[in-house]
């Protein structure tokens, strides 16, 4: 034991020296074999850097925010050095354009990142694929069959009952005068919605397998968020030092056996053939692609699997953040919460439920998501990769040159918007001077300064799902209920670390029915 023991205390050090070591020789490989810089081949500023870490020191646990302020200082475009990985941030609408507009078709592409190494589905990944005929065949597929309109059209029902059960649940609440965890019960609308669309099968709320999906999801987010900080490490990120690689096959492999077996249920029920009256999910549809000898493209069942992953990873807790946000703001914000419930009770009555066909005639709804996500986006980060050596506002970006859009300082840029950092619906509404355009070419990334869903090819194609659930879920939540925030009397609105756009802390509410109502 002794022996052991003394193993291990000489282990570390040794180990501690051999990796600074790693890091000192990359430092001066990289340092000593650039090419000397002309002007006409300047990269864009840059902080000065420390040895081995870069510009880590500057950079504090709200990503987003920090490259705001790096960029206030040292330019719309510049250049920072993470540990061994090196990006490209861009931080205003002009540049923006450049980027998704003027030169496309050199980022359509996104950099793979630390945790892709882990993902089993490699390859197959329609949100990190190439841009080349996989990913154009998955997008036009997602735009004229699996989210289109018609499509989401017939799952309206599905969207509707799930949201009815969001408010009874809340109603539950109110009698037994318990506090509604809103991080829980936005994220089990939007995967219970998300699933049955996708699967025809429930999150939640059902005794079979597909429970263990909204865990396995949330497990599969929160390591690939800490395995991707390993990039940092360069090459010694495949030592997997703190085992959350392992751990995120893991639940990988987890998801994979309960997609597979959903996969042969509806083989089967495909053989039985359809009743002409039934609608087909998006598991469906996408195995009768892979059947068509006819197809574009051959679609293997990995691919599949792949597409739910991205479906579940993208859109679930993403739209149930955006609500979260929504709902915190408008509680910290008293005005806007009765003109937004003035505005329900004038136009759906006291009589029933805000459903998705109101949303049309809400125009103050809308202004309220619109600015929540101006504030709050999603993706507070755009991440893209330079195809071919190119020049951004006057600066040389390298090919293969990772290159972060930051639409979080974009959306609160003064130079662009009127009070920036306020929660301002009113912003959004017809009239106002900053008025941005119509809405059917707000979320399709067309004007640069509001980029809640991305820009141009590679634009969030499920914008259009995410919208229609979280206005109606919002708006019943305004028009049935009051609130009252569980410590305290405003909702504390500081933001998550990481690249992610969630709440620092969960959002609680005590609910309290509203008594207009029902």
């Amino acid at each position: 034991m002794e022996i052991t023991n003394a193993g291990n205390i000489l282990y570390y050090p040794v180990f501690f020296i051999w990796c600074i070591t790693a890091f000192l020789v990359h430092y001066f490989i990289k340092l000593y074999s650039k090419p000397h810089q002309t002007p006409i081949s300047k990269p864009p500023p840059s902080p000065p850097a420390l040895p081995i870490i870069g510009h880590l020191h500057l950079i504090h646990k709200v990503l987003p925010k920090s490259f705001q302020t790096l960029a206030r200082r040292y330019g719309p475009l510049m250049e920072l050095r993470l540990g061994a990985s090196t990006c490209v941030v861009a931080s205003t609408a002009d540049v923006a354009k450049e980027i998704f507009k003027n030169q496309e078709l050199n980022f359509c592409s996104r950099p793979e990142f630390g945790s892709s190494e882990y993902f089993i589905y490699r390859g197959s990944r329609f949100v990190l694929a190439q841009y080349g005929d996989y990913w154009r065949f998955m997008k036009k597929l997602c735009m004229t069959r699996l989210l289109a309109v018609p499509q989401l059209d017939k799952y309206a029902d599905v969207r509707e009952e799930e949201k009815i059960r969001l408010v009874e649940l809340v109603m539950k609440c109110c009698r037994e005068e318990q506090p509604c965890d809103f991080t829980t019960e936005f994220t089990t609308l939007t995967n219970n919605a998300f699933c049955r669309m996708a699967m025809s099968t429930r999150c939640s709320g059902s005794h079979n397998e597909a429970d263990e999906i909204k865990g396995l999801i949330r497990t599969c987010l929160q390591l690939a968020g800490k395995v991707s900080v390993g990039d940092v490490l360069g090459p010694l990120k495949i030592f997997d030092f703190s085992g959350n690689g392992k751990k995120l096959v893991s639940a990988l492999v987890k998801f994979d056996k309960i997609v597979e077996r959903m996969l042969k249920e509806h083989e089967e029920k495909a053989v039985k053939g359809f009743d002409p009256t039934e609608r087909k999910d998006l598991m469906d549809i996408l195995l009768e692609v892979y059947n068509d000898p006819s197809a574009q493209l051959k679609l293997t069942k990995k691919d599949i699997k792949s597409f739910f992953l991205d479906i579940f990873m993208a859109g679930t807790d993403t739209s149930s953040v955006a609500m979260q946000w929504a709902m915190g703001e408008l509680i910290n914000h008293p005005t806007a919460f009765k003109k937004l419930r003035d505005e329900i009770n004038l136009v759906v009555g006291p009589n029933r439920i805000v459903k998705e066909s109101d949303i049309p005639n809400l125009p103050y709804l809308r202004a309220v998501i619109r600015e929540t996500l101006r504030l709050h986006p999603s993706a507070p980060l755009i991440i893209r990769e330079c195809a071919e050596d190119c020049k951004i506002n006057g600066y040389i970006v390298k090919a293969k040159t990772r290159v972060l859009v930051n639409v979080y300082a974009i959306m609160r840029d003064p130079d662009s918007w009127v009070h920036p950092d306020e929660f301002m619906p009113e912003r959004f509404m017809e009239g106002s001077g900053e008025r941005i355009g119509e809405h059917q070419m707000e979320f399709k990334g067309q004007n640069f300064r509001f980029l809640p869903f991305g820009s141009g090819r590679r634009g969030c194609p499920g914008a259009s799902l995410a919208m229609l659930v979280m206005h109606a879920a919002v708006g019943a939540m305004v028009q049935c209920f009051d609130w009252k925030v569980k410590d305290g009397e405003k909702v504390d609105l500081s933001q998550g670390p990481g690249f992610a756009s969630e709440m620092a802390h969960p959002l609680v509410l005590h609910p309290i029915k509203h008594k207009q109502l029902f």
